[in-house]
C-alpha cells in the first residue's frame, strides 16, 4: 500500500510517501503559514496562499504515485487562528484529503511515534516547532508522558526577538521567556538518551557538522550538546538575517526564526537538566505515514 502523509506546521509544510513501508518520497517547503497568528490570531492571506501552493503540489505528487491513503495534519497555527476551520477546508481541496486539526498531545504522541520507530527501551523525545514544544516520553513505544507548550521559533521571534542583530537584552528576554515556558515540565523518569525532532534541532546539527550542503543522513543521529547551541546563539544573535541566509546548510527560509530556535533548543534542554541530545530526522510525518 502506498501511503501519503502530509504535515501543515507553523513554519514548514512537510510530504512524506512510503510504498510497503519504504520511503519513496519526502518533501519541506517553509511557508511561515503561521506568522503574526501569535499576536493577531489571524492568519496573512499572502502566507495561506503560498501555502496552499504548496499542498496543490503535495497534492498532485500523491496523485503521481498513486497514494492509497492520504493522511494529513495540521498543528499549532492552524489551532490558534480564527480562520482555522476555513483554512482546513481550503487545504481539502488542494491535497485531495481533509486536514485534521491535531492536539498539542496528539502532535506529541505521533513524534514520539515516529522518532522512536524500531527502538526498545525508554525515550525522551523534544520537538520544536513554530508554534510549540512537544516533550513526550515513553518506554518500548508505549507514552506515558506527553505535554506540549505554547512556544516554539515563530512564536518566540514575534515576541521576543523583533530585530536582527539581535540586542544582549532580548535575547536575554527570549531566553527568560523560554525559561518560564518550561519551568512546569517533569518527565516522570529519566532516559539514557533524548531525541530532539523537527527543523530546529536538524539545521542546528547540519551548522554544527559544518556541512556544505545539508546533508539528511549526516544529520540523522548527530549529538547536539547545550553547549555548542549556546555557542550557535553567541553566533547567530549578532548576525543579520541576510548574513544567516548564507550559512551552506541551512535553508534560507529558516534564517528569520533559526535564533529563536536555537534559544527555544537551549531552553528545552536546561529545563530538564539535559546537556546534550541526539537529533533523529524521523519525527511526526514517519508516525503519521506509519500510523
Amino acid at each position: 500500500m502506498t501511503v501519503g502523509a502530509v504535515d501543515i506546521g507553523t513554519n514548514s509544510m512537510r510530504l512524506l510517501i512510503i510504498d510497503g513501508g519504504v520511503e519513496i518520497a519526502r518533501e519541506v517547503e517553509v511557508t511561515g503559514l503561521g506568522f503574526g497568528v501569535d499576536a493577531t490570531g489571524h492568519f496573512v492571506e499572502e502566507r495561506v496562499q503560498a501555502t496552499l501552493a504548496v499542498l496543490h503540489r503535495y497534492g498532485e505528487m500523491m496523485d503521481r504515485h498513486k497514494a492509497d491513503l492520504r493522511r494529513a495534519v495540521a498543528t499549532s497555527a492552524t489551532r490558534d487562528a480564527a480562520e482555522g476551520p476555513e483554512f482546513i477546508e481550503r487545504a481539502a481541496a488542494a491535497l485531495g484529503v481533509r486536514p485534521q486539526i491535531i492536539t498539542g498531545p496528539e502532535e506529541a504522541a505521533l513524534s514520539f511515534s515516529g522518532a522512536t520507530s524500531g527502538r526498545g527501551g525508554p525515550a525522551l523525545v523534544i520537538d520544536i516547532g513554530g508554534g510549540s514544544t512537544e516533550f513526550v516520553y515513553g518506554e518500548n513505544g508505549r507514552v506515558r508522558y506527553a505535554t506540549s507548550i505554547d512556544m516554539g521559533s515563530v512564536r518566540l521571534t514575534e515576541r521576543s526577538l523583533p530585530s536582527r542583530p539581535a540586542r544582549s537584552h532580548e535575547v536575554k528576554a527570549a531566553r527568560e521567556a523560554v525559561a518560564e515556558a518550561f519551568a512546569g515540565v517533569e518527565v516522570p523518569a529519566s532516559a539514557p538518551s533524548a531525541l530532539g525532532v523537527a527543523g530546529t534541532f536538524t539545521s542546528l546539527a547540519a551548522i554544527a557538522l559544518d556541512l556544505p550542503a545539508y546533508d539528511r543522513d549526516r544529520v540523522d543521529g548527530t549529538t547536539l550538546t547545550i553547549d555548542q547551541i549556546r555557542g550557535m546563539i553567541a553566533r547567530l544573535a549578532p548576525m543579520t538575517i541576510e548574513e544567516t541566509e548564507t550559512i551552506p546548510s541551512l535553508d534560507p527560509k529558516r534564517a528569520p526564526v533559526l535564533l529563536a530556535g536555537a534559544i527555544v533548543a537551549e531552553g528545552s534542554l536546561a529545563s530538564l537538566g539535559i546537556t546534550e541530545i541526539t537529533v533523529s530526522e524521523h519525527d511526526l510525518l514517519d508516525g503519521l505515514a506509519r500510523a
